[in-house]
């Protein structure tokens, strides 16, 4: 089967390479020559374990190629997938959808077969009926259906989660629609992996449903850490505690410095939207999005704190270990370590920084900010070591090395991945979430 990906991002560049590892012959389109080109050298515009030679060894077996013709990428696809960019609208939050219809437009008016129309970016309840009325004022006169099927992917084990998902999520108005997805799935059918069937409005929901979901466990748990540093308990306890209970599970209950990244910050404000527009209040969801802006803030000051406190900070140092919103990534979008950085600077503190893969994303979003070669350069004179994000590299950090050449022994754990008596031992003043 000839699949086409419009976007070459990250779910449509992941997704079109999984594809084409499954059999299929992939087309990817995006309009920047730029990325197409570079695409076309081995380059990769994002870093996701394992992509780069995913992607290399279908190109050379014939099964994936690129093209910024989106006339010549969809010619003789059975199945077109909209994979652009649904970021939010600027004014109010709700998802801007007009790439994903100016996609649309262009393939009603360059569709030559009939073929089904599949929206992989994560689009608001409706955009389905939009795309498809779109679809028949072009003038085509091909058959066509217009199909959704969001994504579940996790940055930094993206791969692994296409391959083997928890479900896939389809959904369909007809039978052309659904027969041709089973066919582009049927791969993964034969895996047993579970295909859920479901009307198109539906699987737009769950998409946003999901992510809302997780969201919640992610700061319902941030919350029990603040709670537990008040009475002290251990909110790593608290989390084995409550997800040994199967109606709970033990997933998405880490406490940190709040979420971020491309998926949850954005999609819980258009879930929020599409509430309103609907005259349906979610209003554990509106709770969920001000805790965690509120949140990352609040670790910016728990920093300030160990240096002493506001009033003391200014002209001290503190080394901030991972930048990107989460590890094995460089997504920098809505990180956590922005506001943390934010609040340092605007205290007066200087602030160096190292992260294995997000600093050339990080330097034009914290311009104030050094961004050093290793952790140990970064730590070099500062009056507090922050750990922001879990990346392996600072799991096992050479502590002896880090008293020596830091100003002051002060550990700021934002992950909690070191054990408190382990690091006091060594001479440390440490603090972490939701832990004494």
């Amino acid at each position: 089967m000839k699949i086409a990906m419009v976007g070459s991002g990250y779910v449509g560049l992941v997704s079109g390479a999984c594809f084409a590892d499954f059999g299929h012959d992939v087309v990817c389109i995006d309009k920047d020559q730029g990325k197409i080109d570079r695409l076309h050298d081995g380059v990769m515009p994002i870093y996701e374990p394992g992509l780069d030679s995913l992607v290399e060894s279908n190109v050379k077996s014939g099964r994936l190629s690129f093209t910024t013709s989106l006339a010549e990428g969809i010619k003789d696809a059975a199945a077109i997938f909209i994979a652009v960019g649904t970021p939010s609208r600027r004014g109010d939050g709700h998802a801007d959808l007009s790439f994903v219809y100016a996609v649309a437009q262009e393939i009603g008016e360059h569709l030559a077969n009939e073929a089904v129309i599949v929206t992989k970016s994560t689009v608001p309840v409706g955009t389905g009926d939009e795309v498809e009325r779109i679809l028949a004022n072009s003038g085509t006169a091909h058959r066509f259906a217009v199909v959704s099927n969001p994504e579940f992917l996790r940055e930094g084990a993206a791969i692994g989660d296409f391959k083997r998902p928890d479900r896939i999520v389809i959904g369909a108005e007809d039978d052309f629609g659904r027969d041709v997805m089973s066919e582009v799935y049927r791969p993964l059918f034969l895996n047993e992996s579970p295909l859920l069937f479901t009307s198109r409005r539906t699987s737009e929901l769950i998409k946003y449903a999901a992510n809302a979901f997780l969201a919640t466990k992610i700061t319902f748990i941030n919350e029990m850490a603040d709670l537990c540093e008040k009475v002290g308990a251990n909110v790593q306890d608290v989390s084995r505690g409550i997800g040994m209970d199967n109606r709970i599970g033990a997933k998405f209950l880490h406490a940190g410095p709040g979420y971020g990244g491309s998926c949850f910050p954005k999609d819980t404000l258009a879930l929020l939207k599409t509430a309103e527009d609907y005259d349906s209040p979610t209003r554990i969801v509106e709770a969920v999005v001000n805790v965690n802006d509120s949140r990352k803030r609040a670790m910016g000051r728990k920093v300030l704190d160990a240096l002493g406190g506001a009033d003391v900070a200014r002209g001290k140092k503190a080394a901030l270990l991972g930048l990107t919103f989460k590890p094995n990534t460089d997504d920098m979008r809505d990180s956590p370590a922005i506001a943390v950085a934010q609040t340092l600077t605007d205290a007066g503190v200087l602030v160096s920084a190292y992260d294995p893969e997000g600093m050339e994303q990080a330097q034009p979003l914290m311009p104030e900010v050094k961004m050093c070669t290793d952790p140990y350069s970064a730590i070099e004179g500062a009056d507090a070591t922050v750990i922001v994000t879990e990346w392996d590299a600072f799991r096992a950090l050479d502590l002896a090395r880090v008293k020596g050449l830091a100003n002051a022994p002060v550990l700021v754990d934002l992950r909690n991945i070191y054990t408190p008596e382990d690091v006091r031992s060594r001479g440390f003043t440490y603090h972490s979430i939701g832990r004494q």
